[in-house]
């Protein structure tokens, strides 16, 4: 009886959510993974790699987005309304990152539990096998894996590092050290990130930020961690996308739900910060991800704390500590997973938002399930 209470409460649930869901999403699309990923990466407008984490033997993917989302009128006409497997290969373990180089068919891998990256061959219109096509040493003995950047260059470039005494540009094509972080710290990194051609960001999970430049010898611009990060165990940062560096936002969220944004002129100020009210308070590096809008000014996607993915606008912010309520919650991978008594709570493992589509984004959860969705504007959100 009590088994038959909890499936119809679940029914109608979905029923609800579904019936919710009609004037909330433009577009939603769902795709299940044999094991689950903690990447989602562009390969181009259109497509995504993938790749599984949890098994000893994993996928790596690429994949393209239902060609319906694309149809500009008569979306209904659209025959392909599914996500289509374009490229495929296996991996001898866990893929924890991974990032495509710009203007390549390459992405390069780490498995989270060395510094050592792996190089991939994402096939072409004459094959649709990813190969392994390489390899690249790390600097130091990891156990918690690097971090990887990657720009526009010919041949192509990756920075990479676990720590910030051990990063490094490496030209793939001849292993070439092209130049390194100057620092005799070492702290642990949780993300690398260009800014610019040559500017890129190293940050730090206390809470600091490395400022540098690929051009110069120069010692690095180092930020304070933010006030109050003696509270939290670890923070993830996201820089803006911006044409001139002097419009920079650099956005940093604690494990306890601390949200400080801040001007990339001015690192140790604050624009902006709030206190996001979170159930739990998650310390692994892959668990959470931030990440800016590349077109809605302002707005910033959160996930990893549960199994939803929150959208904020930080326009509505103050330089005071204060509350924030999300502006949009995808609440899809809870609602639409197939959970049994006793098992593991959903969680959100990624988010990526699309770079030309406002409202679209992707994520994926620890069920296996990735879904593309388009939220609505709310109606109450003014000019977003």
């Amino acid at each position: 009886m009590i088994g038959n209470m909890l499936d119809a409460e679940s029914d109608d649930t979905l029923d609800d959510w579904f019936i919710d869901s009609l004037k909330t999403y433009k577009d939603l699309h769902v795709f299940q993974l044999e094991n689950p990923t903690r990447v989602i990466e562009w390969t181009s407008e259109k497509t995504v790699c993938v790749a599984g984490y949890s098994s000893p033997r994993n996928e790596i993917l690429e994949l393209r987005l239902p060609l319906k989302l694309f149809a500009d009128e008569n979306k209904g006409l659209c025959a392909e309304r599914d996500f289509k497997v374009v490229h495929g290969g296996f991996t001898e373990g866990p893929v924890r990152h991974l990032r495509h180089v710009p203007g390549s068919r390459c992405a390069v891998t780490n498995d989270g539990r060395s510094s050592d990256l792996q190089v991939w061959d994402l096939g072409g219109d004459d094959s649709d096998v990813i190969r392994r096509a390489g390899s690249v040493e790390g600097r130091s003995v990891s156990d918690t894996g690097s971090r990887i950047a990657a720009r526009l260059s010919a041949p192509p470039q990756v920075l990479h590092g676990a720590r910030s005494s051990d990063v490094q540009l490496t030209q793939l094509t001849s292993g070439q050290t092209l130049c390194k972080l100057d620092t005799d710290s070492a702290e642990l990194l949780s993300s690398l990130q260009f800014v610019s051609d040559s500017v890129f960001l190293a940050s730090c999970c206390n809470g600091c930020i490395y400022v540098a430049d690929t051009r110069t010898s120069a010692a690095p611009q180092r930020s304070t961690p933010p006030p109050r990060s003696g509270d939290s165990v670890c923070w993830w940062s996201d820089a803006s996308i911006a044409s001139q560096l002097s419009s920079t936002r650099i956005v940093r969220l604690s494990s306890s739900g601390d949200m400080v944004v801040t001007d990339l002129r001015n690192l140790g100020g604050i624009v902006s910060q709030a206190q996001l009210d979170v159930q739990t308070h998650p310390c692994q590096l892959e668990d959470v991800s931030v990440s800016w809008s590349p077109v809605l000014d302002g707005c910033i996607a959160v996930s990893g704390f549960d199994g939803v993915v929150q959208i904020y606008n930080t326009r509505l912010w103050r330089t005071e500590l204060q509350d924030a309520q999300p502006l949009f919650q995808h609440c899809g991978h809870m609602v639409l997973s197939e959970q049994t008594a006793g098992s593991a709570p959903i969680v959100v493992t990624s988010h990526l938002w699309h770079p030309e589509r406002p409202r679209m984004l992707l994520s994926a959860a620890s069920d296996g399930s990735v879904h593309v969705w388009d939220w609505v504007e709310p109606e109450t959100t003014g000019d977003l």
